[in-house]
């Protein structure tokens, strides 16, 4: 059974990776790949156990992404609809490539770590639309994106869905995550930055007059109320979870439900063609519902090799193996640019207990950093990555070829960081 679902895996992986040559949306790749998985382990070796319970279980961790980044994804589509966009564009007045690096990079960095790497990188990459509208500048940029959001993610405790799982857990306190790790998670961005800096040239061209031409009728105080209202409900979202102990995507839904009836009244005089355009019924139809599905079906893909306990059997032979516990850290963080690193982290949670490695131990903040970070290597390898790849359909060998190297560097660099800084400050 252990086999079969493992070659279904990877045969699903390649057909994700090959989409283009084989001409199959991998959304379909995705879902087929998922069932099948649960299929071979219902028919062959659930034994004791109750597929379709597990299944309910891990389903419920999987609707929260999928509610929270269909709620994210509106919101922004809302935002943007009502032009808001160019409260921010508006202010960065350079067209030079060069400085747009370092400007999208050190927004993105900052601003994932206070929001979440996934919603950040959903905001950013509609920003790119604007300020970088050729396609082949903003392929790069967005892959900047998916970088500078997964680290930024990695040093705060609500940046990232693995650092919050560890905050959550007790393995890591708030304070002790930030020191250790922001510097390494600033490295892990300059590196790659600093690389792409360098092989951009001239000017971007700003879709101004695109945006003129699109003849919105909303006025300045509705586009600053909308803009204003849909930044407070993303970062709301940490707050609520804080205060409630709820999941984000509740957070997500309330901002979203107080968006929903805001927009209403603020265009409940013009008549039903003209609100049309700016209603969350026009948004919801122009979210992307394909990468939706696609993360649907990855995500219960791995579910799958969590409940039949392949993760956990991989991570007791590494440990068996290799026995370094840093280089068991590294491992982890790349693994995670193939396997979702939120099972990942969970599998080391139950491996190691607070007794082996208690709160705030160097194991649980280079677990941190590495979980968060190592996933940029693959465009799949993050959820900031599979939401820049269906919103721009970003190619898996494209991104191979032209910012995985990148993020691999940036990585080990900041690896490298931040065991310097371990041994130079004990």
């Amino acid at each position: 059974m252990i086999a079969i679902i493992s070659i279904i895996f990877i045969v699903g992986y390649l057909a994700i990776a090959l989409e283009h040559p084989l001409r199959v949306n991998k959304a379909a790749s995705a879902l087929i790949t998922g069932v099948l998985c649960w299929t071979v382990y219902a028919l062959m070796g659930a034994g004791d156990h109750s597929p379709s319970h597990q299944l309910t279980e891990y389903l419920g961790e999987v609707a929260g992404i999928l509610f929270f980044l269909m709620g994210a994804m509106t919101i922004v589509e809302l935002v943007d609809a009502h032009d808001g966009f160019e409260i921010i564009t508006s202010r960065i007045q350079t067209t030079s490539k060069k400085k747009l690096v370092w400007i999208v990079g050190f927004i993105t960095f900052f601003l994932s770590a206070v929001l979440d790497n996934l919603t950040t990188t959903i905001v950013m990459v509609s920003l790119l639309r604007i300020i970088a509208p050729e396609k082949k500048d903003r392929l790069l940029f967005a892959g900047l994106v998916i970088i500078a959001a997964n680290a930024g993610g990695a040093w705060s405790p609500i940046g990232d869905v693995t650092t919050t799982m560890l905050w959550i857990g007790g393995q890591i306190t708030a304070g002790s995550i930030i020191i250790q790790t922001i510097i390494p998670s600033l490295v892990c961005f300059l590196v790659p930055a600093f690389i792409i800096s360098r092989q951009v040239k001239g000017n971007a061209v700003r879709r101004e007059d695109v945006e003129k031409s699109r003849n919105f009728t909303s006025n300045g105080r509705e586009r600053n109320t909308v803009f204003w209202l849909g930044i407070g409900s993303l970062l709301f979202v940490p707050i609520f979870k804080t205060v409630t102990h709820l999941p984000p995507y509740m957070g997500v839904l309330l901002g979203l439900g107080v968006m929903w009836v805001i927009t209403e009244l603020i265009h409940s005089k013009k008549d039903e063609a003209e609100k049309g355009l700016y209603s969350v019924n026009h948004a919801l139809r122009k979210i992307d519902t394909p990468s939706i599905l696609f993360f649907l079906g990855i995500l219960i893909s791995i579910s799958a090799l969590q409940a039949t306990g392949i993760l956990t059997d991989l991570a007791t032979k590494m440990d068996n193996s290799i026995g370094n516990i840093k280089v068991i850290t590294m491992s982890i963080g790349l693994l995670s640019a193939i396997v979702d690193n939120v099972p990942l982290v969970a599998a080391a949670q139950g491996m190691y207990s607070l007794e082996q490695y208690p709160t705030d131990h160097f194991f649980w903040e280079f677990l941190a950093y590495c979980a968060g970070t190592g996933g940029s290597c693959l465009i799949i390898g993050s959820a900031a990555g599979v939401a820049a790849m269906g919103l721009e359909k970003i190619e898996f060998f494209w991104y191979m070829k032209k910012i995985g190297w990148l993020a691999l560097i940036g990585y080990l660099t900041g690896a490298a960081v931040f065991l310097l800084q371990h041994y130079l400050l004990t």
